[in-house]
């Protein structure tokens, strides 16, 4: 298709995300291959004139993006919100994720030796490095967790393929540590959930249960608290208007007296 490249430019600039070349091949009737070859063309011609605006690919997607040459000075004008620091834990549970994908959270405490990592998942998922992908068939129906879009273009990976080893991925996430070791990704054996099971005390059992009926309703719960808060606004608003109704007639008392002795 003739312009092609100059196409695929314009609809990656509409799109404002990425687009999956098979997306953009079945619209216009053509081959995959000859939307990955006009996208690597269109990546080669500005990363020559070192433009503005850059494409990257990742996961047989493309996207424009910033130059990353003039990230400071585009970071001086446009003064974004910086994203949160992440910390060399949660670095070390989107790892073990993106390694061990999909996994559950117990798992992933199991790798590192028992230590809880809810924090860390709950900093990764508002960042939308990682994602809720299933729930595994075992005692509680735990929820398993896979890396998302998000994390490969964040670490410059094009597919989990492409996932670098250890020494590498830290290097590329920046993790700037004089003291060092090789226990951040301990991948022992991981004991299935069905052997814990078998381990687990009937108590325990019930209380995994019970903490994943909790989690199941906590969009309800959320709702009460809703419901009361609103509550209890429109009982200080009626209260306020209630007070200031007697101020009023308290005022139209005083008056007549001052004016009809």
């Amino acid at each position: 298709m003739e312009n092609l490249s100059k196409i695929i430019e314009g609809i990656l600039f509409v799109a404002g995300e990425g687009v999956s070349f098979l997306d953009i091949a079945e619209k216009l009737e053509i081959d995959k291959s000859e939307v990955a070859e006009a996208v690597k063309d269109l990546q080669r011609q500005r990363q020559e004139n070192n433009d503005g605006i850059q494409v990257i690919i990742y996961n047989e997607k493309a996207q424009l993006c910033s130059n990353k040459n003039f990230a400071d000075t585009i970071s001086v004008v446009l003064n974004p919100i910086k994203e949160k620091m992440l910390t060399k834990i949660v670095l070390e549970v989107c790892g073990i994720i993106a390694y061990k994908q999909p996994i559950t959270r117990l798992e992933i405490e199991n790798i590192r030796g028992g230590a809880n990592c809810d924090y860390a998942i709950n900093t990764l998922l508002d960042n939308n490095l990682i994602e809720v992908v299933g729930r595994k068939d075992a005692v509680g129906k735990p929820l398993l967790f896979g890396t998302t879009d998000t994390f490969l273009k964040k670490f410059n990976i094009s597919s989990l393929k492409d996932l670098p080893d250890y020494e590498q991925l830290l290097e590329r996430i920046k993790v700037l540590h004089e003291e060092s070791d090789n226990s951040l990704f301990d991948f022992r054996e991981i004991p299935e959930e069905e052997d814990i099971a078998k381990n687990m005390s009937d108590e325990e059992a019930e209380q995994i249960t019970e903490q994943t009926e909790t989690e199941s309703s906590t969009g309800s719960h959320w709702m009460q608290y809703y419901l009361r808060g609103l509550e209890i606004g429109l009982a200080v608003v009626a209260g306020f208007l209630l007070a200031a109704f007697l101020v009023f007639l308290l005022w139209k008392w005083i008056y007549r007296r001052m004016h009809h002795g």
